[in-house]
């Protein structure tokens, strides 16, 4: 099954939160994890962040991103097409969205995610008008 994460979601994988055991069990059942390009830099940034604001130490934030960069290497990662393009147009026409969030349905649509996972309710309304399984967390 081909689980595709938001970063909302995909980053509860490394930050404990609420629903980071919902990530988890996702992750457990996916045979291929699905992320746009875009989940890269903003998990990162959330990072950055933590860092920043003293919550996980140098050495907690290079695990961190290790951790990362290891899980990305056998995800199924959706680039900026031409088609993700037109999808997150789409999206963004007819729901009250964010620039990125758009990004992220048109890429989970492309890569015909079999589950859309996500912690923000808009983006999961947007995405099941755009006909894919969504799982809130």
């Amino acid at each position: 099954m081909r689980v595709f994460f938001d970063s909302s979601a995909f980053a509860k994988r490394y930050i404990s939160e609420a629903g980071t055991d919902k990530v988890l069990e996702w992750c457990d059942q996916a045979t291929e994890i699905g992320l746009s390009a875009i989940a890269l830099p903003e998990i990162i940034s959330v990072f950055c962040r933590l860092r920043r604001e003293g919550k996980v130490d140098d050495t907690q934030y290079r695990q961190l991103k290790t951790l990362l960069l290891a899980d990305i290497e056998d995800a199924a990662i959706c680039d900026l097409t031409p088609e993700v393009l037109a999808q997150s147009i789409a999206c963004l026409e007819s729901n009250a969205l964010r620039g990125m969030d758009a990004l992220h349905i048109g890429s989970a649509v492309a890569l015909q995610a079999d589950v859309f996972v996500s912690a923000d309710a808009r983006q999961l309304e947007a995405a099941g008008r755009a006909g894919l399984r969504i799982e809130a967390v």
